[in-house]
């Protein structure tokens, strides 16, 4: 079986007062369908590059990136923002939602850029609010939500196109232990119940044991790789 994700020599390079920074040095990788995969690492360690790469927010400098049996790794900004709306979802530590718009319209979000009708749209939107435990509160606006509600509806607005990956970047920094713990048993459940593909970084250990796999960066190289054989579901 071909991986989901595979990277080859993969290098990155930003202009810094005459000279380039390198921040990723030859990162090999490959992760197949339905791994929960953590990627951790110190700041600047370069984690976060490396997600953007894999999220197609960003390209390499050098190398190959094969997701899903497609070379991205040369493909335009147009060509990578279709990919990242058919294939991928993104939830971010600050929960990117929009501050005067409900739960339920920041969740078709996804849906109007991909041209989904209003009733399609509305619906599929529903349902991932009520699949993360928001049946309630979709006609909430994120300030009448606390912290992990907010969290949860960035999940939903993450998996409502059906999106095979979900990217995951530090999604409890801003939120206490109990909701971090809650947010994680969901991942867990998309990850078990759903067969999607989670991708999450952290600096967290106690967030990284949620994962199936965790793999270390330092210094812009992967430093090990390993299963984790302690894996927390709850």
């Amino acid at each position: 079986m071909k991986p989901l994700i595979k990277l080859q020599n993969i290098h990155k390079s930003y202009p810094l007062d005459g000279f380039d920074l390198e921040i990723l040095k030859g990162i090999d990788l490959e992760i197949n369908v339905g791994e929960f995969v953590a990627i951790m690492g110190p700041s600047g360690s370069g984690k976060s590059t490396l997600m953007n790469i894999l999220g197609c927010l960003d390209t390499p400098t050098s190398g190959s990136y094969t997701l899903d049996g497609e070379n991205v790794e040369n493909l335009s900004a147009d060509e990578l923002a279709t990919i990242r709306n058919r294939k991928i979802g993104f939830v971010f530590q600050g929960f990117n939602l929009l501050s005067r718009t409900s739960a339920i319209e920041n969740v078709e979000l996804p849906m109007v850029y991909a041209g989904v009708g209003d009733a399609e749209r509305t619906q599929k939107a529903e349902d991932a609010l009520i699949s993360v435990g928001l049946g309630e509160r979709m006609y909430h606006q994120p300030n009448q939500l606390s912290g992990g509600q907010q969290q949860r509806v960035a999940i939903a607005r993450a998996i409502v196109n059906n999106a095979p990956i979900i990217f995951a970047d530090e999604p409890t920094g801003n939120l206490d232990t109990k909701m971090s713990v809650e947010i994680m048993q969901l991942f867990s459940k998309l990850n078990t119940d759903l067969h999607r593909t989670i991708i999450l970084v952290t600096h967290e250990e106690d967030i990284a044991l949620y994962a199936k796999r965790i793999i270390k960066i330092v210094d812009g190289e992967i430093h090990s790789d390993t299963l984790n054989n302690t894996r927390k579901m709850k």
